[in-house]
Parts: structure tokens; sequence; C-alpha cells
């Protein structure tokens, strides 16, 4: 199980206190809890639980009031993503090791550090880093990803006298979002990034010190709502000055687009942070209230709703639906080969709306001009 309790330069916000140092001590003392974490929380446990069991151990099964069919399914993919790795590891190992949830120490870097992992696979060449993302909000990217790096770094601690390790593979498994990213590092890289990046920074961040750096890692910060520096950043943003003439450019427009997500996810984090606090705490903020929203109508008892509608004469293929198992439930199922054998025919794949991203997206861009072309002869061929 995870340790209780909360770093102040903890792993999982380093993106955030690498870029904003002084943002570390504000977001200690401003703990949350949520419903999203401790739905984590129960996948984490349940993922723990089926690892475990599979290699060997008795243990009691986690309940929770999260526990359904997703999760089931997002903890089994899970396991099987980290049984694929263990066969990887013993290509380079006759006997490698596995740690599940191993609690680490990388105070050499960071002030005060502690963790833990989600898994760990450890082999003679080659380390892996293994982090369940259950969260389906944003996609995770495990490259050059702080988070992972450190993760690395504390395991390396431990097994770098047992194993020879070259090479460092981090790995984040993202079930709700369809999000498998790997990447790997050379430990000579990862510990030259630790001396240079890591912990001059962590030592910045444990100690308050530095400037507030308003950015993308602005997004899991407790205090975000409320930061000046914030403000002032998306404030200026605001204030554009535009060329003369009734119509905006195309150089014009693109600047304004940049800055308006920027200003809108701010507008957004101040409007969701005040009606908590006014719904949970009683502040009032002026020009607004508190009134009652728009009630939703649900059944209290299915069974009991079945069982009066059946009473009513209706049979069960009036008010009940059937749907086939997911694609993935079936790989699952069946096993890649056999399901590729059965079922790949009947598999295809959407051709995916194409979207406006800014350039900092990493997938390849799109010659809309071509793209056009090829989809009118498409239709003018039908």
């Amino acid at each position: 199980m995870p340790p209780v309790g909360h770093s102040v330069t903890s792993p999982s916000s380093a993106n955030r206190w690498l870029h904003c140092t002084p943002s570390a001590r504000l977001n200690a003392v401003a703990q949350q809890s949520s419903e999203a974490a401790a739905e984590g929380t129960a996948a984490h446990e349940l993922a723990e639980y089926k690892i475990r069991t599979f290699l060997g151990e008795k243990l009691k099964r986690p309940t929770s009031d999260y526990d359904c069919d997703e999760m089931e399914e997002a903890t089994d993919d899970y396991l099987f993503f980290i049984r694929e790795k263990l066969a990887a590891a013993k290509e380079t190992c006759e006997d490698p090791a596995i740690f599940v949830e191993q609690r680490i120490d990388f105070s050499r870097y960071v002030p005060n550090g502690y963790g833990c992992t989600d898994c760990c696979i450890v082999a003679d060449e080659i380390m892996y880093i293994i982090d369940l993302k259950y969260g389906k909000g944003i996609v995770v990217d495990a490259e050059e990803n702080p988070q992972m790096k450190i993760y690395a770094l504390g395991c390396l601690e431990l097994f770098s006298e047992l194993f020879d390790i070259q090479r460092v593979s981090l790995n984040i498994f993202q079930p709700r979002r369809e999000n498998i990213s790997t990447w790997e590092t050379s430990v000579e890289d990862l510990r030259t990034w630790a001396d240079e990046v890591l912990t001059p920074k962590a030592k910045e961040a444990y100690e308050g010190n530095g400037e507030f750096v308003p950015g993308d890692w602005c997004m899991f910060c407790k205090v975000a709502p409320r930061c000046r520096a914030r403000a002032d950043s998306c404030l200026a943003l605001a204030r554009m000055e535009f060329k003369p003439g009734p119509l905006l450019s195309d150089e014009e427009l693109g600047e304004v687009m940049e800055k308006a997500d920027q200003i809108s996810k701010w507008a957004g984090d101040i409007m969701a942070y005040c009606q908590e606090q006014a719904i949970d705490h009683g502040r009032h903020f002026p020009g607004y209230k508190v009134v009652q929203g728009r009630s939703i109508r649900k059944f209290s008892d299915t069974d009991a709703v079945a069982q009066a509608a059946r009473d009513a004469g209706y049979t069960d293929s009036d008010i009940f639906t059937t749907s086939l198992i997911t694609l993935t439930a079936f790989e699952r199922l069946m096993g890649k080969k056999k399901f590729q054998d059965t079922l790949g025919d009947y598999v295809t794949k959407t051709t995916p709306k194409l979207v406006l991203v800014p350039e900092s997206d990493k997938r390849p861009e799109i010659q809309v001009d071509s793209a056009m072309k090829d989809f009118k002869g498409e239709y003018d061929n039908g």
C-alpha cells in the first residue's frame, strides 16, 4: 500500500514544482481529498491484489464503493501488461525481480524525498518502472516524465547493487484513455538529469524559494485559482493589441486561440473554486448566489422496478437490453492470437476526425488540401 501522507516535493507533482518552485510549500498546506483520488486509490488496491495473487500470494480481495465492470477490466488489462513486461525482462535475466507498491527513498536528490512505485521489474541490463493512471482526464506521456524519472532514481538506490542495470524503461498504463506510453533512457543520462536539474530545483522548492511561473503545470495546483502570478499572466494575455482593420488576420486569430485556451482554463478554475467554496463553506462572492439545481430522475430499486413491470404484463425482452462484451474484453478472453484468428476479420477502425491543435502536439501534421481532395475523390466515386 502507498505510504500515508504527502511529501512537500512529491514525485506526482514534480512537473509543477520543477517549473514553479514556491508552489511546493503552498500545495503542501492545501492538501485536499477528492472523489477521483478515492476512486484511483480503490483501483490501485485492486490492481495490487491481482498482481500479488498472480505472484502466488494469498490475500483477501479488497472491496470498495467504486467496484464496477470498468475497474475490473482495467485492472485485468494492467496485470496483462505487467506480465508482458515480466516476460520481456526474462529475455535478459534468468530471474528478474518484481516489486509491487514498493516504498522508495530518493532523498539523495530531493529533501525528505520518499514515494511508492506501482510496479517495478528489475533485471540485469534493464529496469521497468510501471505506473497505473486510472484517471480519465488528460493523457499522460512517459517521455521525459519527471515523476517516472524520480521513481526510477529511487528504485536504482535500492537495486543497482544487486543488478547490472544499464537502461530504464518508463511505462504509463492509462486504460480509461486507452493510453500506453513507454520511454527508455540510460542510467547515466538519468543520473545526469538528477544532478543538474532535479537536485537544485528540489532544494529550492523544498525551501519555498524561487519565482512563481505559470504554465501548463498549473492544472493540478491546488492554489492555482487564487494564484496572483497566474492571474497577472492571464490578464496580460487578455490585453492584446491588434492591427487596424475590421477583420483579424490569420496570424492574429492564431494568437487569440493560443491565449484564449490559457485564459479559459484559468477562468474555469476560478469558477469551480468559488462554487466549491460557496456551497461547501458558505462563502459569499459579490454578484453571485447559491440556488437549487435541477433534479434528476432515477430508479431507487432496479430489481423492484423489473418485477413491477413484469407484474404489469411486460416481458424481459421489453424491459432489458443486451450487448456484446467490449473488443478489449474479447481479446483478453481469447488471447491475442486466437482473437485475431477468430475475430480479426470483423475488426475495423474508424477514420479519426481532423482537429486543430497547437504545433507542440506530437501528432504529425495533416495537409488539409490533400486530405480534402482524397475525401472528395472517394465521395465522387461512391
